[in-house]
């Protein structure tokens, strides 16, 4: 049975599964699929939450990106520490705030 999906995960993401001088991921399509669909939730579910902590806590947005960030590096997280990166630029890009120093995306 074919593996049709619609969803297209953005450059950043697949640099993540495709190394330099390749241009077929490391990983089969579902994995990388499946994991972007829970990156892009992840950032999404944080955009509510960064908006909520800036606020009450009075805090930066470097502040806040830097505590959600430690978050998704902790033990229980299913995360992987460029997954945690991506989840964080693109929460950055989805509040309209700058790009952490930590961006190591193309």
């Amino acid at each position: 049975m074919p593996f049709d999906h619609q969803i297209e995960p953005p450059q950043s993401f697949m640099a993540m599964y495709v190394k330099p001088g390749q241009s077929r991921p490391n990983a089969p399509q579902e994995v990388v699929l499946a994991r972007y669909e829970q990156c892009e939730d992840m950032a999404n579910i944080l955009a509510g939450q960064a908006q909520t902590i800036a606020f009450k806590e009075n805090l930066s947005e470097k502040e806040v990106l830097e505590r959600c960030h430690l978050g998704l590096q902790t033990r229980e997280s299913s995360f992987t520490e460029k997954e945690s990166d991506w989840v964080i630029c693109r929460l950055a890009e989805l509040m309209g705030w700058e790009l952490p120093e930590f961006n190591l995306l193309p």
